[in-house]
């Protein structure tokens, strides 16, 4: 893991071209009753990056930095859902758009489909509603990320191996510098947390760079 010192290769006090993205952090992925907690997934882990997803946010905030949240689901009469989707879920145990506690698994509009109290966005800041795992796929966030001249993501949110790396992986071929927060990120499993991790930084850092909260923090005081 890299230092605070060389986390960025943009000019320290350019925040302007930085972006925050705050990946799948909802109900169906991190509280009991939603989509995760059907197809048996460890929920209580997957909310632990909660805390410090906060403090990403609310330095974000302070500082000016871009802040983008995204949410999983489909749309209710799940045509964007592919069928190899759809059967993956019933393999999980977990149908998406079947009835649940908290509403419809992964179907907009839903009470579990909508971010945790603690991670509600601001007003202004960018909701992208995902059909897919990445965040590119079928949205408008590339066409609003170049739009605002942003270069650089840092990325935290569930999970790492799914739809952290997918998204990570998409904005590297799209040209972005990426840098994912190891502990504001959580795995379903614990045992793939730190070789998705790992991933990242192979090959001079092919994906990115990998960095805890305090050095992100540490990094935009500086910028100030």
């Amino acid at each position: 893991m890299a230092s605070a010192s060389t986390l960025f290769n943009l000019p320290i006090g350019d925040l302007r071209t930085v972006a925050l993205i705050a990946i799948d952090m909802q109900r169906d992925f991190c509280s009991p009753g939603g989509y995760a907690d059907t197809a048996g997934l460890d929920v209580a882990r997957l909310a632990q990056p909660i805390r410090q997803i906060e403090r990403l946010l609310a330095a974000a905030r302070q500082r000016g930095v871009m802040v983008v949240h995204t949410r999983e689901g489909h749309k209710p009469d799940l045509s964007d859902c592919p069928p190899e989707k759809m059967a993956r879920s019933l393999r999980a145990g977990a149908a998406i758009g079947s009835a649940g506690p908290l509403g419809r698994l992964l179907v907009r509009g839903e009470y579990g489909h909508d971010f945790v109290d603690a991670l509600q966005p601001l007003p202004g800041e960018w909701v992208v509603d995902k059909p897919g795992y990445g965040a590119f796929h079928n949205t408008a966030l590339e066409m609003g990320l170049r739009a605002r001249g942003i270069r650089q993501l840092v990325l935290c949110g569930v999970t790492t191996e799914v739809c952290v790396h997918s998204t990570l992986r998409e904005a590297v071929d799209r040209g972005y510098a990426c840098s994912v927060v190891s502990d504001a990120t959580a795995a379903s499993n614990p045992a793939l947390q730190e070789p998705a991790l790992a991933m990242v930084e192979v090959e001079g850092g092919i994906f990115g760079s990998v960095y805890s909260t305090d050095d992100i923090l540490a990094h935009w005081s500086a910028a100030v």
